[in-house]
């Protein structure tokens, strides 16, 4: 495959490994698909959404938007390794998430139909914004289908691929389902705490489904916002997931934003698949609040029905991880850990069985 930096040097990845004929190549550029993210072509940094609508909804949502939660970059190759070189605007840590979630790359294979987890390709603990390079020798030299998952915590600026310089590098196959499911909420949606990027739960739901998928999680800045909403109701997807419950700081907020929301979208896509979820067990919330919030929110499933639509689906959130105790699923007693993105995965796994179902 011929490369930038054989035709201008100026270009070339510089590499530390001692690896013959290993030649990195722009993500962002052919033969790659890159899948949940947009304006790859204009910004610094890998983004999520608009960054004009971004801005627009809050300070918060503006920076989490360079957060490439749920993006993915799609390949075939049949070098006999793969090696990242990622560069990042900024490193941020926080104690209760991994680096290997919020600033690693899982690398997964698709075999017959089925997702096999390869590697997290894991930054080192003194990650500085340079960036980290890693690399992963497969046992044959078979063309594979690859999807990388990118961190949900950390903005990252550049990524490369490295393969072997006589290796065929092609685009990746394409989803089953190509019309995106997009998801909207807080840090749970966003991938927090989950242990690497494949184990947050649209990662799960996207693998069971093969389908692709968009996270507009944004933590404590998914606010339910009109001009959210807005953005949202105007996007080409296949089914909407939401649940913003964690940030509504106040009841009356909950309660004063989630049905204008759901009648945004719904008046923009009056057949589209929703699936309403409450917030699972946190443990800095009394019962008798969360019971409050789900109120709110299944108020907003039952008028749906009463007026007739067919395609609203809603999820016990406190109920997600019953069958373990409740606080067992969660990492710091609110974000789940990686058995707590199961129970949702799970949840939504059997929602999405029954829209399949009916459409």
């Amino acid at each position: 495959m011929k490369s930038l930096e054989k035709i201008d040097k100026n270009f070339k990845v510089q590499t530390k490994f001692n690896v013959d004929g290993l030649v990195y190549h722009n993500v962002k550029e052919n033969p790659f698909d890159i899948y949940g993210l947009c304006n790859i072509k204009n910004g610094e940094c890998f983004t999520r959404m608009s960054v004009d609508v971004a801005k627009e909804t809050s300070e918060g949502v503006e920076w989490l938007n360079l957060c490439p939660a749920g993006g993915r970059v799609r390949f075939k190759t049949n070098s006999p390794y793969v090696a990242i070189n990622a560069k990042y605007a900024q490193v941020e840590r926080s104690s209760n998430l991994t680096l290997a979630g919020s600033a690693g790359f899982d690398m997964y294979v698709s075999e017959n139909g089925e997702y096999i987890y390869q590697k997290t390709f894991m930054p080192p603990a003194d990650l500085k914004p340079e960036g980290f390079e890693s690399i992963h020798y497969f046992k044959n030299t078979h063309m594979k289908d690859i999807t990388l998952y990118m961190p949900y915590n950390n903005h990252v600026e550049e990524l490369y691929v490295g393969i072997s310089d006589d290796s065929i590098i092609t685009g990746g196959d394409k989803y089953k389902i190509q019309k995106p499911i997009v998801f909207y909420g807080s840090s749970i949606t966003q991938g927090g705490c989950a242990s690497r990027p494949g184990n947050i739960y649209e990662s799960i739901v996207s693998r069971h489904f093969d389908c692709d998928y968009i996270n507009l999680g944004f933590s404590g800045s998914a606010k339910g916002e009109k001009c959210m909403a807005e953005y949202i109701s105007e996007l080409d997807m296949s089914c909407f997931v939401y649940d913003y419950d964690h940030n509504a700081e106040k009841i009356d907020e909950l309660s004063s934003t989630h049905k204008p929301m759901f009648d945004i979208i719904r008046g923009k896509n009056p057949l589209l698949p929703i699936i309403i979820m409450s917030a699972p067990p946190c443990s800095l919330w009394k019962k008798e609040e969360q019971q409050a919030r789900k109120a709110i929110i299944k108020a907003t499933y039952d008028a749906a029905i009463a007026s007739g639509d067919e395609n609203v689906y809603f999820i016990e959130g406190d109920k997600m991880y019953e069958m373990f105790g409740g606080m067992s699923g969660t990492a710091d007693g609110c974000h789940p850990n990686d058995l707590g993105f199961m129970c949702i995965a799970n949840h939504v796994i059997k929602e999405m069985e029954k829209i399949l179902k009916s459409h």
